[in-house]
């Protein structure tokens, strides 16, 4: 073999070395931009965490969560905050599969689909896809999010409000348990002491009547004297 093709062998060979370098590093950087894109999402939108439309079917879901997921791993991505990534994406895939969670999302989302459309003087039976919402300022996918946004959080402080509220009620109601339990435990010692002493009680009675029995026969005599 002659030393000018070793020598391209040689070149080739480094190049692959390079490329696949390269390529592991892009790899490795679009992994961390991807955790970072979830860290960002509206927590409360699971559709904004898993990047997927609102009319994506299960089996939509269900493919790119499995994409991404993949992707993300924290034993894949070196990402300090990848098992972070990780578990707010589980919990949007939960809730889109959980079919009463995503029928309660999903009618926050046509709530506020109905709400830009009337703010745009259109009917509420206007397709997302119609002429009349392409080129406006801001564009109407950034509308449409922002305004779910807003009712998602709304909805979110009355769900935490209702929890304060139930775990008041539940303490007031432990409470009256613990006092009504306190109660009858008091009357039961009070029974309990009643039922000790009646013995000292009839006894101090009957001494009591004794001693007014002989200072009324004292008196008598007293009187016959």
């Amino acid at each position: 073999m002659s030393t000018a093709s070793s020598s391209k062998q040689t070149s080739t060979s480094a190049n692959l070395d390079i490329e696949k370098l390269l390529s592991r590093e892009a790899s490795a950087f679009q992994r961390e931009l991807e955790v970072e894109r979830i860290l960002k999402a509206f927590k409360f939108n699971p559709y904004d965490i898993l990047d997927i439309d609102e009319l994506a079917t299960p089996e939509d879901i269900k493919r790119k969560y499995r994409q991404i997921s993949l992707f993300i791993h924290p034993d894949k991505c070196p990402h300090a905050r990848a098992p972070e990534a990780f578990d707010i994406l589980k919990k949007a895939e939960s809730d889109l599969t959980d079919k009463a969670k995503r029928e309660e999302f999903d009618a926050v989302i046509t709530q506020a689909r109905n709400m830009v459309l009337k703010a745009l003087s259109l009917p509420t039976s206007t397709s997302d896809s119609d002429p009349r919402l392409v080129g406006i300022e801001p564009p109407y996918k950034f509308r449409l999010r922002a305004q779910s946004k807003e009712l998602l959080i709304e909805e979110e402080v009355r769900r935490r409000k209702a929890i304060k509220m139930n775990l008041a009620n539940e303490g007031l109601e432990a409470r009256k348990k613990d006092e009504e339990v306190a109660s009858k435990k008091r009357k039961a010692e009070d029974d309990k002491n009643w039922e000790e002493n009646r013995d000292q009680r009839v006894d101090s009675w009957r001494s009591f009547s004794n001693t007014n029995t002989k200072k009324k026969k004292k008196a008598k005599v007293a009187i016959l004297g």
